[in-house]
């Protein structure tokens, strides 16, 4: 999965990197691709404990890592959204853009139950 969304960014990035005018790369994004997005962050979210509340990003060092490239992603996002103002994309990147943020953090939560980690509640008395 993980090579298959490297491929998918690279997609993403033809996308993008397309000259007004110019004709559509060879391969885009498509609403598939979201569909699967959405298929395997219902899958892994099935994988652990419902979220009752937020929980800060950490617990095992896999599902850091996971936590980081999520909110990598979600900044990506927040710049195309800041782009599309500017210049309309297609909105399906902007949905793959969201539900790829979303799937991190299923897959940052599904791996910390299946280490054995707990989720972390932030504290607000601090």
């Amino acid at each position: 999965m993980v090579t298959r969304l490297g491929h998918e960014l690279f997609v993403v990035q033809a996308q993008l990197a397309r000259a007004p005018g110019a004709s559509p790369p060879a391969t885009t994004i498509q609403q598939r691709h979201v569909d699967r997005l959405e298929q395997e962050i219902d899958t892994f979210d099935a994988r652990h404990p419902p979220v009752r509340s937020f929980v800060l990003p950490g617990g095992s060092s896999a599902a850091a890592v996971l936590h980081i490239a999520r909110t990598v992603a979600r900044r990506a996002e927040r710049e195309l959204v800041a782009l599309h103002r500017a210049e309309p994309l297609d909105p399906i990147l902007l949905a793959w853009a969201n539900r790829l943020s979303d799937l991190l953090f299923a897959l940052a939560l599904a791996t910390n139950h299946a280490l054995g980690v707990a989720e972390t509640p932030p504290r607000y008395d601090v």
